[in-house]
């Protein structure tokens, strides 16, 4: 393989890898995949992502509380997760937002856990992996405030907050997110036939903006919908994102692993 790619986003601790977590590593190896970030989408996922990390070299960690497991979040849990931080392996403060779609929990918690775990990860230095399902204009406006705590703070994180997750949003969105520095995570879903918005917005978007991911074992792309997605198939995103812009995959893939190296800081902490 003459270049390499990061997965920015899968959940390989789910139980669907269970029975082949160490065969979907290796696969995703052999098919240039450097990296892989894995997220918690709660404190016990995240501990165990952790101890995860420790058994595969290529796997790092993200610690934190879904929108979507917040109902049962508690006030001494922020220092369990902080403690968390500390580790080596974890880089970034994720999977956190807002889901307005599932309503699994009342949004006024969501959007309090959610301030709560973006002013940790600036107390920590550490990035943040944003979910956002139906709730575009809090999670924009909670963004806002928190880069400008960033900024008031003069917080080397102001260059390099975060990202959002597996982008489906409204192009207008993606602009004010970039404005803000924020990542855009690009998924799957820009393989699929109908996804003509999402296509749109990549084509305009810089490289320089993006990074990819798979948000396995969701979101299979294009041939393997239906299937479970795994790792190496970070790699149709890649190259659905240079037919898109009419780049190299080898451009797409040098630009969108910088990226998260920049994001990720792999350079001064790994």
């Amino acid at each position: 393989m003459p270049f390499t790619l990061i997965d920015t986003h899968c959940h390989l601790d789910f139980n669907q890898f269970n029975a082949d977590r160490r065969e979907v590593i290796d696969r995703a190896i052999e098919a240039g995949v450097e990296k892989f970030i894995n997220p918690g989408i709660d404190y016990p996922s995240s501990a165990g992502i952790i101890r995860l990390a420790e058994a595969y070299p290529s796997l790092y960690a993200a610690i934190g509380i879904h929108p979507n497991d917040s109902a049962g979040w508690s006030e001494s849990q922020l220092a369990d997760l902080k403690a968390l931080t500390k580790h080596p392996k974890v880089v970034a403060i994720g999977e956190i937002g807002l889901d307005y779609y599932r309503h699994h929990s009342p949004r006024e918690v969501q959007v309090k856990l959610f301030e709560q775990q973006c002013a940790l990860a600036a107390e920590v230095g550490l990035p943040v992996i944003v979910h956002n399902r139906n709730a575009s204009a809090d999670v924009l406006s909670a963004l806002a405030r928190y880069v400008e705590t960033l900024e008031a703070s003069r917080s080397p994180l102001a260059e390099r907050p975060g990202v959002l997750h597996s982008f489906s949003g409204a192009a207008e969105d993606a602009r004010r997110a970039i404005e803000m520095k924020f990542l855009i995570g690009i998924s799957g879903p820009v393989t699929f036939q109908n996804a003509h918005a999402l296509q749109a917005l990549v084509a305009e978007l810089p490289l320089q903006a993006m990074i990819i991911e798979t948000d396995s074992p969701f979101l299979s792309p294009h041939p393997q919908r239906g299937k479970r997605n795994e790792p190496a198939y970070v790699a149709y995103v890649a190259e659905k994102i240079a037919q898109l812009k009419g780049a190299p995959l080898e451009e797409v893939a040098r630009v969108t692993t910088n990226n998260a190296a920049r994001l990720f800081r792999w350079s001064e902490n790994h």
